[in-house]
């Protein structure tokens, strides 16, 4: 027996949407408005590892490994797994650095790419 974990070079998130349906807590979702500077909580199932000493693209997500491009540039401050009735989760906080405004490419991988100030 081993025990799976996950390592991810992105924080995927689901659509709003999917909270204010009931469907997912607020923590599993992208917050309704991303704020750069502004710190959010975040719920993932499973044990997942993330990058904790850069910035990491955040991703929508619609489940089964379908992923939009990224919305925005994060800071992964803390990740702790726990268990929530019988089921492993990864729960932490991120901090948006840049929120992405246009449809410019990013990331390069799981590099940030350096972008011209824009006016």
């Amino acid at each position: 027996m081993g025990i799976k974990v996950e390592f991810n070079p992105d924080l995927a998130l689901r659509n709003f949407a999917e909270y204010q349906s009931g469907r997912r807590l607020i923590e599993e979702c992208i917050p309704a408005e991303l704020i750069a500077g502004h710190v959010y909580p975040f719920l993932k199932k499973d044990q997942r590892n993330y990058w904790l000493l850069g910035v990491i693209p955040l991703l929508e997500t619609k489940g089964n490994e379908v992923l939009s491009r990224p919305m925005a540039s994060i800071r992964i401050l803390e990740a702790t797994h726990c268990v929530k009735d019988g089921t492993v989760f990864t729960r932490g906080k991120f901090l948006v650095v840049e929120v992405f405004e246009d449809s410019a490419i990013h990331f390069e991988s799981y590099a940030q790419i350096d972008q011209p100030k824009r006016k």
